[in-house]
């Protein structure tokens, strides 16, 4: 039995969703066909591509092998599409983004909103999640990170540093004991990470300055600046959130500045890729250019 284009088509859709239902969403055909064309396609090729877990459809070695020559198959048809629309220079088709909560709510709704209205043929997909994007299973095209992955057949790109500052309310400030140094902190409530789910050593803020209880936590910074926000303690900001954020002012300015960078991660295999490229170098630039205006934004 020769395998199908169109079956491969749904075999991406349930790999990239990793269920049937939404496969079928995303095809506008039912569950139980999508599961048809997959025990097709899997029949065609002699091959067990997925194995069912509570997490739902996970690909099998065989799967992973195929989902790498189905991406190739899907660009080359988007690709062929573009040169005979006369629209090649035009993105269109899915692309998703992993990132961590913080540049995913306050960077990239306004930098792929820009990307959106150059390219009206393009969906782009924010995949927000408190933990490390897994590029290997297909989770995203390509991730926002925190710090370069050092392990992993994958391209890594520095996008920008970015700095993050202590605030609190100024009625907190008024309510409470003066902060003049580090040391003052310990009279005060913090906000911050959940300790044991912080996925990643340059999120650690808190431990960096000696802190050592965290009274109000979350593993989203959105809750956390929102927690701050309502008066409630104090907590470390990344400044280009602050301008969201009028309410905050930055306090020991002159003894807590830090500097992280973002990165983007993408699979190697995709180096060749002309249309993850284009998406890739607007993107950088977006995120590149939004740190720096909102960074200015928040200056005194």
């Amino acid at each position: 039995m020769t395998p199908n284009w169109d079956d491969l088509r749904v075999f991406l859709a349930v790999a990239r969703d990793e269920s049937l239902s939404g496969a079928g969403r995303v095809l506008k055909i039912d569950p139980a066909t999508v599961g048809r064309r997959i025990a097709r396609l899997e029949a065609a090729l002699d091959a067990v591509l997925f194995t069912k877990s509570q997490q739902g459809y996970v690909l099998t070695t065989a799967g992973q092998r195929l989902m790498e020559h189905g991406l190739q198959a899907e660009e080359a048809m988007r690709a062929a599409t573009g040169v005979m629309s006369g629209s090649a220079k035009s993105l269109s088709g899915q692309i998703r983004i992993g990132a961590p909560d913080g540049s995913a709510n306050y960077l990239l709704p306004q930098v792929c909103a820009k990307i959106s209205d150059a390219n009206p043929d393009l969906d782009i997909q924010i995949l927000a999640l408190p933990r490390i994007i897994n590029l290997s299973r297909r989770e995203a095209d390509m991730a926002v990170t925190v710090s370069a992955p050092t392990a992993g057949k994958l391209l890594v790109q520095k996008i920008s540093d970015y700095r993050l500052h202590m605030v609190a309310t100024k009625e907190y400030l008024s309510r409470h004991a003066e902060i003049r140094s580090i040391e003052d902190l310990k009279g005060h409530r913090m906000i911050g990470y959940i300790p044991d789910m912080i996925f990643d050593r340059e999120l650690d803020y808190l431990n960096d300055i000696g802190v050592e209880r965290v009274a109000l936590a979350s593993n989203s910074v959105s809750v956390q600046l929102r927690q701050v926000s309502l008066g409630t303690g104090v907590c470390v900001a990344h400044d280009f959130t602050l301008p969201f954020h009028r309410g905050l002012q930055k306090i020991l300015t002159d003894q807590v500045s830090l500097t992280r960078g973002f990165y983007l991660v993408r699979h190697q295999g995709d180096q060749r890729n002309e249309r993850l490229n284009h998406f890739a170098e607007a993107l950088t630039r977006g995120i590149r250019d939004e740190v720096a205006r909102l960074e200015r934004e928040a200056s005194p």
